[in-house]
Parts: structure tokens; C-alpha cells; sequence
């Protein structure tokens, strides 16, 4: 009698390196890097259609918006004010000007932004803080550092 033929779960499967930005600008799921990270344009999926990874861990929050506002906003607002003091242009030269600046620095990183934030979550293990519990830097065969409890 032979033993029958084991399937590890998907848990346990090997999976690619998978680097975070690489993954993330290209919308792709952090754990394969072939199934699609969005429905939309900035609606996360429920799920990878590739290997099935649940995105419920996925919280970029504002991330996206504070890069896109601190180094898309800022000189595109910046390059608008300028060209109305020097140039005193009429209002169709900022229609041609400053507004496809701003929707080229501000709208369009949005995407890539906020797949590398869901990418790097996932590699790097981010969740809530968790102060209370034994730490192993080392893995699981590694010493165990222990919280110190403080009598206040």
C-alpha cells in the first residue's frame, strides 16, 4: 500500500521574491506578482485572481495623497503662482499650462503610490503595533526578548 500524494497548502507554497516598488508600480499582487492589486483605477480587490492572497490586510490610508500632496501639489501650485506674477498670462494659458501639470503630477502617481504602499505592507509584515507580546528578531529559533513591564 502506497501512501497517497500530499498537496501543501497554499500557505506553504514557495513563492517569488517579489520586490515592493517593482510589484507596486505595476499593480501586481505582493505575494505572486502576476494577479492584478486593483479593480478600477484605485479600488483595491478583494483578492489576488492569481493565488488567491486576501488584500484585507492592505491600509494605505492617506500615504498616496501625503506623497502625491508633498511632491506633486507643491510645485505644480508652485509653478501656476509663478507664471501668473512673471507672466500675468490669460486664463486659457493656464487651462494648457497648469492644469495638465497638475493632473500629470498629482493624479496620475496616485496609482503606482498606492500599490507600492500595499506591496511594501505585505513584505514587510506591517500591522498594528503589538508592545505587549515577546519579540523574536531572529525567527522563531532565535532568543525571545520580553516586554518590560513597567509597575505604573
Amino acid at each position: 500500500m502506497t501512501e497517497p500524494d500530499t498537496i501543501a497548502p497554499t500557505d506553504e507554497k514557495e513563492w517569488p521574491y517579489c520586490p515592493p516598488v517593482q510589484t507596486g508600480i505595476r499593480g501586481r499582487c505582493p505575494r505572486c506578482g502576476e494577479g492584478h492589486l486593483f479593480d478600477g483605477f484605485l479600488t483595491l480587490r478583494k483578492e489576488c485572481d492569481h493565488c488567491g492572497l486576501s488584500y484585507a490586510f492592505a491600509d494605505p490610508a492617506d500615504g498616496p495623497a501625503f506623497f502625491v500632496i508633498c511632491f506633486g501639489c507643491v510645485p505644480a501650485v508652485t509653478f501656476a503662482l509663478l507664471l501668473q506674477i512673471y507672466a500675468e498670462p490669460p486664463f486659457w494659458v493656464h487651462l494648457v499650462t497648469s492644469l495638465p501639470f497638475l493632473v500629470a503630477t498629482c493624479v496620475l502617481p496616485l496609482r503606482p503610490l498606492k500599490g507600492w504602499l500595499v506591496c511594501s505592507q505585505f513584505f514587510f509584515k506591517a500591522r498594528e503595533g503589538r508592545l505587549k507580546l515577546p519579540w523574536r528578531p531572529f525567527g522563531d529559533a532565535g532568543p525571545v526578548i520580553e516586554p518590560v513591564h513597567h509597575s505604573w
